[in-house]
């Protein structure tokens, strides 16, 4: 390693931009693998998306909420989250709205319209609140690269979206503020990727074009010789080279940004359960509530041995559910709103009553309250929760934003905090985690905390005795362990299948020169 990756005394490191042919295609994993790949040669390297519109997020330990898909890859890097790694977080309230997370802080709602800008007859309206933004996500991108040897930025959905180009500052109009050049990943189990990379590269303006460097297939079955033809055309029509096939992995990922299709990933959705410790399984359904946040909670116990964990929404896949998850949303009242239509507030009351678990995190333990007092979220004023736990809920204007650690069960526990309502507990069996339990039912603010091994064995351990089972943790489950082992995994990806010369040498040495304009351009 020599150039800019190795710089001392201050000199801005080396930077590259992850984008991708369309949300999904593996940005994040991409952004990931190159991360461990590099850390593992010895480069200090850091992560950063500047924009993400996420409900899974995690709070650094400087008390700031970035996406936990930074997180992640921050952890791929080995080095520390922070703010600047995710300067800009969109957390969706409903179809039309998010909450504005800046430097970790909530700074309020905006409208997509307010936030993007608007146009009328091909006129601007009003520029919208995202490209004032430029300057603070280029200054944080700055302040990395002077600390860094390198920094992998991930972009945001697609670099194409001609309609948000102007105000664009995640993918190419971060690439032209940083001058770094950009490689685009595409889907190819989705189909049309040859498709993909050549629209995507022919709908940018020269100025843009002139910063994609090259492409990355992600998720190719098969021999390899077969696609080699269609890559070699591909570089005829674009004169840029594909710079790595990845093959199609099984439960590969990594805390990622959205929706249950996304979450069903990894252990959860793909891989085999491996066979219990003791002589049953343990059932865990997770109800998939709208605006459902911080799903990731559940991946711990679907890395247990003999934990089946599934997501469900209708109240006949609880009956034979050992445990039912509450997970945390961004809408309380309204997921509450929405289990009472679906049945399943009814079935929840039916299990509490009949001594059988279950666990509320966060939105999930609010509902499980006996009354929200709303003027923030969804203003509804005072509604009644399932009445199932001894706590009255309170929202307030200022979020809660914390790192809590202490000892459940005997064990001790770490987690975090990211939500609006206060809970006041008035009664209960046992406080749990600064929330409680009453009977078999518990409820607790705190993400994360099954993600300590010694805690997470005491609870399933509690849970699988409520519920009849004979179904014993193992005892040498270490999730951090797995969750590096899952790290490493996307960095040998990287190691083994894709041009590690080629990509440092755009990190390097930066934007290649001469790269062909592909007509037509931007419109």
């Amino acid at each position: 390693m020599n150039g800019r990756l190795k710089a001392a005394g201050g000199a801005v490191g080396g930077g590259l931009l992850v984008a991708g042919t369309t949300s999904d295609a593996g940005k994040s994993v991409v952004t990931a693998g190159i991360c461990r790949w590099l850390v593992r040669q010895g480069v200090r390297v850091a992560p950063f998306k500047a924009q993400n519109m996420s409900l899974n997020s995690f709070v650094t330990r400087e008390g700031a909420e970035i996406g936990r898909a930074q997180a992640m890859q921050a952890a791929a890097a080995r080095v520390e989250p922070t703010a600047l790694m995710n300067p800009v977080l969109l957390k969706p309230g409903s179809d039309r709205s998010s909450q504005v997370v800046l430097l970790g802080k909530p700074v309020g709602e905006l409208s997509a319209r307010g936030y993007f800008g608007g146009t009328s007859q091909g006129k601007a309206q009003y520029a919208g609140r995202r490209e004032q933004l430029l300057g603070t996500v280029t200054d944080c991108l700055q302040e990395l690269r002077r600390t860094h040897d390198a920094v992998i930025c991930e972009g945001a959905g697609s670099p194409a979206e001609i309609n948000l180009r102007r105000t664009d500052i995640v993918n190419m109009g971060l690439a032209r503020a940083a001058r770094i050049p950009a490689v685009v990943v595409g889907d190819i189990d989705r189909g049309g990727v040859f498709a993909s990379f050549f629209g995507t590269t022919a709908l940018l303006s020269k100025e843009d074009q002139a910063l994609v460097a090259g492409y990355m297939v992600n998720k190719f079955r098969g021999d390899v010789t077969l696609l080699e033809p269609g890559l070699e055309m591909l570089r005829g029509l674009t004169g840029r080279q594909t710079l790595g096939v990845l093959p199609f992995a099984h439960g590969l990922g990594i805390d990622e940004e959205d929706g249950l299709r996304v979450s069903l990933r990894g252990a959860v959705r793909e891989s085999v359960v491996t066979p219990p410790h003791g002589a049953d399984v343990l059932r865990v359904a997770v109800c998939a509530v709208p605006l459902m946040s911080n799903f990731t909670d559940v991946d711990a116990l679907a890395a247990e041995p003999g934990v089946v964990v599934r997501f469900v929404d209708r109240p006949e896949e609880l009956a034979d559910a050992d445990l039912v998850v509450l997970p945390g949303t961004r809408g309380t009242v309204r997921a509450l709103a929405w289990l009472r239509e679906r049945g399943l507030a009814d079935a929840i009351a039916r299990r509490a009553a009949e001594g059988r678990p279950v666990l509320g995190v966060c939105g999930g333990f609010q509902m499980l309250g006996e009354r929200i007092e709303d003027e923030v979220e969804s203003k509804a004023g005072v509604v009644d929760g399932l009445g199932l736990l001894p706590v009255r809920v309170r929202f307030a204007a200022e979020k809660t934003l914390a790192r809590p650690a202490g000892e459940a069960l005997g064990e001790p526990v770490e987690g975090y905090e990211i939500h609006h309502g206060v809970a006041e507990v008035t009664g209960g069996d046992a406080e749990f985690l600064d929330g409680c339990r009453a009977g078999s039912v518990w409820g607790t603010h705190w993400h994360g905390s099954l993600e300590s091994d010694g805690f997470r064995r005491a609870f399933l351990r509690r849970v699988a005795a409520d519920a009849g089972r004979a179904f014993v943790p193992a005892p040498d489950t270490r999730f951090g362990v797995l969750r590096e082992e899952q790290l490493d995994r996307l960095g040998d990806l990287i190691e083994e299948h894709a041009d590690t010369a080629a990509l440092l040498r755009l990190i390097e040495e930066g934007v290649p020169e001469g790269l062909p304009f592909v007509p037509p351009g931007a419109p």
